[in-house]
Order: C-alpha cells, then sequence, then structure tokens
C-alpha cells in the first residue's frame, strides 16, 4: 500500500490534501494512508490558539475547524502524533489516542495502531531533560510553565514502549532520534544546516530518548519533522545473537508541507496484509502494555524514575505476554476495528462569530472514558480533575507548583535510562526564543515558516550503511551546564505569578540576567525561522 509521510502542517490541512489530490489527477498516485509527525495543530476555536505555545503573531485558525465541525472531511486516513506547537488542550483530551475529526486520528502521548496489517506507533512531544521525569500533571488553564511542559516527552512513554516485542513497521517522533545524523549526509545536512554544527559534534542534537527507543524497536521506517529540513539516513542495527536476523531502519525527516513534486518523493510503498480491512485498528500489544503498566500512571510533577532491575523493585518487566494479548483479543472478541466514536467536546470556530475572549476549559472527553473503562484504565484528565478537586494542587496550576519547578528533575538526579542524564540541554530550535516587539510576543516557542531560500537538492536515498555505534549512548560528558536548564525555563517560576484562573495567560518575556549564551540561540533560531511576512502560505 502507499503511505504519504508529511512533516510539520501547522494547521494547513487544506493545503495539504489538496497537494495530495494534485498528486492523483497530476500522477495518478493516490496514497492509502497519510502520516504526519507532528505540529499538526488541531486548532478548534479562539480558546484552542491560546493553548499554543507559539507568539500572538502567529496564532492563525487555520483550515483544522472546518474538518471538526464537519464542514469537510480529510480525504485519507490521516494518522498523526503532537509536535511543540500544538493546541495542547485538545490532545490533552485523548492521552491514549483517538478521533480528533472524522478520518483524523491521534496517537495520543504515546501508542500503537495497525492499519492493513502494518504496525504503525509513535511517540508525541519533543524531549526536556527537567520534565522528563514528571507525571503529566498539566490542564487547561496553563501557565507561563506548563503551556510548554504539556508537550514535552515523559518517561512513562518511553517505558511503555520499551516493553514491546513484536516487529514494528513505522515509527513516528516529532524531534529527531539523537544521533541518527551520524548515519546520512551529515555534510550536506551542515551546509543546509550550518548551526546545527556545534551539537552535531558534540552529540547533543535530538531527543535521547527517541535513540533508545530507535534502539530497541528497530522499525523498518522511522520518521521524523521538527527541524525544517530534509535528511534521510539509513541505520543497519546491530544483532544480539548469531540466530538474530540482521535489521535496519530507513530515517527520513521531513521539512514542512511542501509542493506536490516534494510530496511524491514522500510516499513508500509498504507490503501489508491484502486480508486486512480498510480500518484502524488496536494493537493488541500495545492494549495488553497499557493494562500491565496502569498502576505506574503518575498525574503529579514529582520526579521519578520507571522500575528497573536494580534491586529496588519487585517488578520491572511490564511486557505483554502471549497469554495477556490472548486476553485483550477474547475481550474484543477479536474484532481490533478502533470504533468511530468521533464526538465534538468544543465550540467550533465561527468567523461570522469571532470569540476572542474564548477561555480553554479541562475537558475528559468521551472516547476516552469509553477506551478506559473497555481496557480498565485510569483516565488521566479524571485523575487529574479529582486531584484538583481535592486541593491536592498537583493538577492546579498555583504559584508553589511553579516554585517546585526549580526543585525537581535536576541534573543530579539520577535517571532510570542511561542515556538521559537529566542535565542535557537537548536544545531544540523550535523552542528557543525569538527578539519580537512588543512584550506580548515573545513567548519561547515559534511556528512559523523556515528560510524562504530554497536548499540545495537533497537526496532521499538511503544509503551510507553504518553499525551502529557505541555514540548512539549519551555519555556523562554531555551533560550541559546548569546555565542552559535555567535557559530552558526562562520566564519561570520566580516571578511570583498568581494562579492562571485568576488572570489571562501572559508570553514569556527574556533573561532577565541578560545571558549572552541567549543572544547566540536567538540568532540561531532566526536562521532557521524568517518573518511571517516572506511567506503567506503559512
Amino acid at each position: 500500500m502507499k503511505v504519504a509521510v508529511a512533516g510539520c502542517c501547522h494547521g494547513a490541512l487544506d493545503k495539504m490534501y489538496e497537494t495530495l489530490e494534485l498528486l492523483q489527477r497530476r500522477h495518478n498516485v493516490r496514497p492509502d494512508l497519510l502520516l504526519c509527525c507532528g505540529d499538526f495543530q488541531a486548532v478548534r476555536n479562539e480558546a484552542d490558539l491560546r493553548c499554543m505555545a507559539v507568539p500572538a503573531k502567529y496564532r492563525h485558525m487555520q483550515t483544522f475547524y472546518r474538518y471538526y465541525s464537519g464542514e469537510k472531511k480529510a480525504p485519507v486516513l490521516t494518522v498523526f502524533i503532537g509536535g511543540n506547537h500544538e493546541a495542547s488542550n485538545h490532545l490533552q483530551e485523548l492521552p491514549y489516542g483517538g478521533w480528533v475529526a472524522p478520518n483524523i486520528y491521534y496517537l495520543g502521548y504515546a501508542g500503537v495502531v495497525r492499519f492493513r496489517g502494518v504496525r504503525i506507533g509513535g511517540i508525541s512531544g519533543i524531549f526536556k531533560s527537567h520534565d522528563y521525569r514528571k507525571g503529566h500533571f498539566e490542564c487547561p488553564p496553563y501557565n507561563q510553565q506548563t503551556i510548554r511542559s504539556a508537550y514535552h516527552v515523559r518517561n512513562i512513554e518511553v517505558f511503555k514502549l520499551k516493553q514491546l516485542k513484536r516487529p514494528m513497521d513505522i515509527f513516528m517522533s516529532h524531534d529527531w532520534p539523537r544521533s541518527i545524523y551520524h548515519y546520512g549526509n551529515k555534510k550536506q545536512l551542515l551546509k543546509m544546516k550550518s548551526f546545527f554544527r556545534q551539537e552535531v559534534e558534540s552529540n547533543t542534537l535530538g531527543n535521547p530518548a527517541a535513540s533508545e527507543l530507535l534502539q530497541h524497536l528497530k522499525p523498518t521506517y522511522w520518521f521524523s519533522a521538527h527541524l525544517h529540513v530534509k535528511f534521510a539516513a539509513f541505520m543497519q542495527h546491530e544483532t544480539s545473537s548469531k540466530e538474530e536476523l540482521p535489521k535496519a531502519t530507513k530515517f527520513l525527516a521531513l521539512d514542512k508541507c511542501l509542493p506536490h513534486r516534494d510530496f511524491l518523493q514522500q510516499i513508500i510503498e509498504v507490503e501489508h496484509d491484502p486480508n486486512a480491512g480498510d480500518s484502524l485498528e488496536y494493537d493488541a500489544e500495545w492494549i495488553a502494555v497499557l493494562k500491565a503498566t496502569n498502576s505506574l500512571v503518575n498525574v503529579t510533577q514529582s520526579s521519578w524514575n520507571m522500575p528497573e532491575k536494580n534491586g529496588l523493585h519487585a517488578k520491572w518487566d511490564y511486557s505483554a505476554t502471549d497469554e495477556a494479548i490472548k486476553e485483550v483479543l477474547e475481550e474484543l472478541n477479536h474484532n481490533l476495528t478502533i470504533p468511530c466514536n468521533f464526538t465534538l467536546t468544543a465550540a467550533c470556530y465561527d468567523p461570522s462569530k469571532p470569540q476572542k475572549n474564548m477561555q480553554p476549559v479541562h475537558t475528559i472527553n468521551p472516547q476516552t472514558t469509553e477506551f478506559c473503562a473497555q481496557f480498565g484504565l485510569t483516565d488521566i484528565n479524571d485523575r487529574i480533575q479529582q486531584a484538583k478537586e481535592e486541593g491536592s494542587g498537583r493538577g492546579e496550576c498555583e504559584e508553589e507548583e511553579e516554585e517546585e519547578m526549580d526543585s525537581t528533575g535536576s541534573a543530579e538526579e539520577p535517571s532510570e535510562y542511561n542515556t538521559d542524564n537529566s542535565g542535557l540541554s537537548s536544545i531544540n530550535p523550535d523552542e528557543i526564543m525569538l527578539d519580537e516587539e512588543g512584550g506580548d510576543e515573545d513567548l519561547s516557542t515559534c511556528s512559523v515558516d523556515p528560510s524562504p531560500d530554497h536548499p540545495p537538492e537533497f537526496s532521499t536515498s538511503f544509503s551510507d550503511i553504518r553499525i551502529m555505534p557505541d555514540s548512539m549512548a549519551v555519555s556523562s560528558d554531555d551533560a550541559m551546564d546548569s546555565n542552559n536548564e535555567d535557559l530552558e525555563k526562562s520566564g519561570g517560576s520566580k516571578q511570583g505569578e498568581k494562579s492562571s484562573t485568576e488572570r489571562p495567560l501572559k508570553r514569556i518575556g527574556g533573561d532577565e540576567n541578560g545571558n549572552s549564551g541567549i543572544k547566540k540561540i536567538k540568532r540561531r533560531n532566526q536562521a532557521i525561522y524568517a518573518a511571517e511576512e516572506e511567506d503567506k502560505t503559512d
């Protein structure tokens, strides 16, 4: 079957689907499935725009709301993960995944599904060390910290995915797995994006948790986005025994939504089960893992490590047994079809009646309620709501919670994974502050288009086969100065902000100490992004 893969579409669904239809007319190519690697921006209304971590001038409604309202329907089944420019309040309603609109499916914080027998997995968000070991405690209305931490990858999602044993065909992450740049045309990458050089040479560019998943899952294909540059790599994995067959992963990083001629290069032929139906299906092993790890769900911002074989935990293996998988199949009467139970949970944007003062609210989605009831899982949002009602403060965005953020997740706390040193900066260009005019527009993230300069022709052929070196694991030398963590938390907990329910959300200002390192990073970020006026199509 034909699978189309898109990078950051930034809410421009009309343009993306029109591109696919143009492909069919001009080249007689029609994909059976569309995958999107984050920054999807499922924005339904003005309240959702307030929950996007982008400067105010880049908060555009775009066209998703037309698919949410039913005015339009996606012409091809679309499966996506979250990035760092999302309506986090909307996606948070579906922590285990679900339909955000008819024919458009979100994989959740982490998820695995099947389509025509092809196994597709993904993990949403980007890596930030200071939030990695916390629970999913955020809820709208967000404050200056939680509007960003809401999309940061958590160790529990990585832990769940590492329990999987069966082969993975396709996997998606928003930011790149750390070290993947060593397996492609690194010289050409640095020619196009010279400001990556320092992090590439120090092996700090990308997501170390994703690198672990890449080593563990060994999928046939791995797709990423985030950095707005096209890059291909081919990784030959080491075998653990002589009996194990060699495995390799074809990696492709996507640019933002591209013209049809480039989209044509991003359609792959994937072997599928000709006897399988055309419906999206649950993955039985993944459901079994969710059931096994349900007791590990954490909705506080306390940092903690996942169980491991170190003498401190009675159980550390939560992988699914054949019997557990069989039980899941029996529960579903061997019918794994995901129900088309999309439900409107928020008012849809009406261009004729704009509501600029609409505020986000914490919503429990019926899809999640049904899913959790069916499989005996914890509804994360219901648990957060309970915590708020009990006055625990853990699920609320209060001042004392902000102050606590400085004392948790520190570089000195040990991690359960040796590739997450918890002090790594893992600086993602999309999340660095920009020099903006006006105090209301310098939130630390930005979803504008990259430079309009056309990059050199870049081949997507998978070549340069290499065996994964030990350098894939990040050493302690990669731990960065604590100033990096301060930079990541700029505009942080010492501003004495009141509860977000008492005052509107504000954008984060610059570093009050005038740290020279910030200026350097700002210049680097500006090299990635151009002004909005230079590209009216976004």
